[in-house]
């Protein structure tokens, strides 16, 4: 009986590999179920269709549209999730562990889809200050940051094939670059699942997502210029991939996120009975058990103060053998398989070579009970844990990675030596450490930060909201140093920015303001009749200013300022104290600087402005001191469109200001960037 085989979708269409390819199994159940291959898939013709047939479409799309497609994409996805949880089932995860994948891959798409709020509503970024290049003001440097105009390669690992692809896609199609993703072939029907569905929904643009099932050998050669590959997986593969001479060649950025072995650290204030001890033990277990171990993040080592080794092994002995394993169908499992007997072969290998080294104190690979399965079927092991009672010397497991249910308690002296048995790993993704003193928990996150993606502190405080050990987060870095690879994916913003160009430009600031769309001080000005307060938010342009009348700043201002604030300060008020400061006399209050202006260029009747919404930035720049005259500039700084969040919500924007306030010499004495929420003349 012929399998179903997985199909490849390329260049806008779904097609099947030639020759029968690789046989997947139920990792249950060890049933055969699938074939996957990607024989006679031609790579560069994907690559190109992606570059010349979704990269401009993707590019003319603003930040904010390409948002919203992440948005209507992870909407989408969430109403099928029951189809995604019933083919989860094959790779041996359960509920819980198919739960982080699929729902928290789509939580990545609507992670992502938020952050176009820290975008403008254009194709391209502004990033930074400008950079004043000439003593006049006449010349300045900026930059901007472009999408790529290539496609994104993500080679994908076998244990998250939900999450993998969607925390990585997010981010590439928010920066507007198309993606090809290759994700581990023992799990690919999972993956194939979902993009069968994101094609179907049309939501991305076509070439936006293309997809490899089976081996992509070769993709590398294909690789050009403006491209951005990303690995995750074995750190002997990243290394292998990372020296392709292509990627050298066209200096092509290579993103490598390796399985490293992480550790947590047992603070030592921690006692036997605490708060801290108990949430130790439950985040090291439930480490070693979710997912079966096969997370990238899992803890490998357990490094707890020497006094408390036999407590933490009896109390994590205690909570593993209440952890029932088999078919995550049957009720009561909490522990599945392995994705598949060539994994468990890998597994049962690198326990054997750290048996060599250490004594297994929990766990027995021949005496295990199964609920629901068959051991000689299923890739199944139980949890397994080491103690190593010299870890400085016995070495071992801080080199050997067993990618399943394994790890190592090892004691320690001093928090010093913690330190350096967690750098032993020769960097990590994550490292956390269990602790209720805040010194010991500074100590230990300013020494060993420089080896860990991220660390994780964990106490009573936060236990109960903390996403655990184990879980990065779409708005935080994830990848880590050294062994870990020295890649980020996501990150928040500065995940965005990984598929983006940044350039610097160069100009007058009247050029450099049309070119970002951002005005820049010294630029030239647009004054008109209609005072910008009059205009709606589409007929404000970005430098249309007006300026205002003046006023002659008085002591009586200054003390009435004092009596409405509250704010007596010294040199506000007492002119007997001000030897010894930089103040020649009275000074008015910087605020009310800031006030007289809004009340020098406010228009006040009803109009398209309908609320002051902040200020970004002020600074006060000169001292006012009674007898100035103030006038103001005040200039359309840039536009920033806001979605309706309901069909009743008024269709507006936000408007930011440049408030330039001066005296009578021309110099500026305060300067201020304030928002103002402007309606829309379109309300559709």
């Amino acid at each position: 009986m012929s399998l179903p085989q997985l199909r490849n979708y390329a260049n806008g269409r779904w097609v099947a590999g030639e020759g029968d390819g690789e046989i997947l199994h139920n990792a249950i159940t060890g049933e055969a179920i699938y074939s996957a291959s990607s024989k006679g898939i031609d790579f560069a013709a994907m690559m190109q269709y992606a570059r010349s047939k979704a990269g401009p479409v993707l590019r003319r799309m603003t930040f904010q549209e390409r948002g919203r497609m992440l948005k209507a994409l992870a909407m989408y996805l969430l109403e099928r999730k029951e189809k995604y949880y019933t083919i989860s089932r094959y790779t041996g995860a359960t509920r819980a562990d198919s739960w982080v994948d699929i729902e928290g891959g789509i939580g990545n798409l609507f992670a992502n889809a938020s952050l176009r709020r820290q975008f403008p509503n254009e194709t391209f970024y502004v990033d930074g200050d400008p950079a004043m290049l000439s003593k006049n003001g006449s010349f300045i440097g900026h930059h901007i940051m472009v999408p790529r105009r290539g496609v994104a390669i993500h080679i994908n690992a076998f244990n998250f094939p939900v999450w993998g692809m969607l925390e990585k896609i997010a981010v590439n199609l928010l920066a507007g670059v198309p993606a090809i993703v290759k994700p581990a072939t023992i799990t690919s029907f999972l993956t194939e699942a979902v993009v069968e569905d994101i094609v179907a929904s049309g939501i991305l643009p076509e070439g936006a997502l293309q997809l490899i099932c089976g081996s992509a050998r070769g993709i590398l050669d294909f690789v050009e210029n403006g491209d951005v590959v990303t690995f995750t997986g074995s750190a002997s593969t990243g290394k292998m991939l990372k020296a392709h001479p292509r990627l050298i060649d066209e200096a092509v950025p290579f993103n490598m996120e390796a399985d490293s072995l992480n550790c947590c650290v047992l603070g030592t204030d921690v006692k036997p009975g605490s708060a801290e001890f108990d949430i130790f033990i439950k985040e090291v277990a439930r480490e070693i058990t979710t997912k079966a171990g096969q997370k990238c993040t899992a803890i490998r080592r357990i490094i707890v103060p020497a006094q408390s080794v036999e407590d933490v092994q009896i109390a994590l002995g205690k909570r593993l053998a209440g952890t029932l394993i088999g078919d995550p169908s049957v009720e009561g499992v909490r522990m599945g398989a392995l994705a598949g007997q060539s994994q468990k072969k890998e597994v049962l290998e690198k326990i054997a070579e750290l048996s060599r080294y250490q004594q297994v104190v929990i766990g027995d690979l021949d005496n295990y009970e199964l609920h629901g399965a068959d051991k000689t079927k299923g890739a199944f092991l139980p949890p397994v844990v080491f103690y190593n009672d010299d870890p400085f010397i016995k070495t071992a497991c801080h080199e050997i990675e067993a990618f399943g249910p394994v790890s190592t308690i090892m004691p320690y002296g001093t928090l010093d030596e913690a330190i350096a048995l967690s750098a032993l790993g020769k960097g990590s993704l994550v490292s956390s450490i269990v602790t209720a003193d805040d010194n010991i928990a500074r100590e230990y996150v300013l020494e060993a930060a420089s080896m860990h993606g991220r660390i994780l502190v964990l106490n009573s405080d936060c236990a109960k909201e903390s996403t655990g050990h184990g879980s990065p987060m779409p708005l935080l870095v994830h990848g880590g140093p050294g062994r870990a690879g020295g890649g980020e994916e996501m990150g928040g913003k500065r995940g965005v920015l990984h598929y983006l160009q940044r350039t610097a430009i160069q100009g007058s600031p009247t050029t450099i303001s049309r070119i970002t769309n951002v005005y820049q001080q010294h630029g030239r000005q647009h004054e008109t009749e209609v005072h910008p307060f009059r205009k709606y938010f589409e007929e404000l342009q970005v430098g249309d200013t007006v300026v205002t009348a003046k006023h002659t700043v008085t002591e009586t201002d200054i003390t009435n300022f004092a009596n409405v604030s509250g704010d007596n300060f010294y040199a506000h008020m007492d002119a007997t104290s001000l030897e010894g400061t930089i103040f020649e006399r009275r000074v008015a209050h910087g605020y009310f600087v800031l006030s007289k202006a809004a009340g020098l260029f406010v228009d006040a009747k009803k109009g398209p402005v309908l609320l002051n919404y902040g200020i970004d930035e002020a600074r006060f720049t000169k001292p006012v001191y009674p007898g100035a005259t103030i006038g103001v500039r005040l200039t359309v700084k840039e536009k920033v469109d806001q979605e309706k969040r309901s069909e009743d919500d008024i269709a507006k924007g936000i408007v930011k200001w440049l408030v330039d306030v001066y005296d009578e010499t021309g110099e500026t004495v305060a300067i201020a960037t304030i928002l103002t929420m402007v309606k829309k003349k379109n309300q559709d």
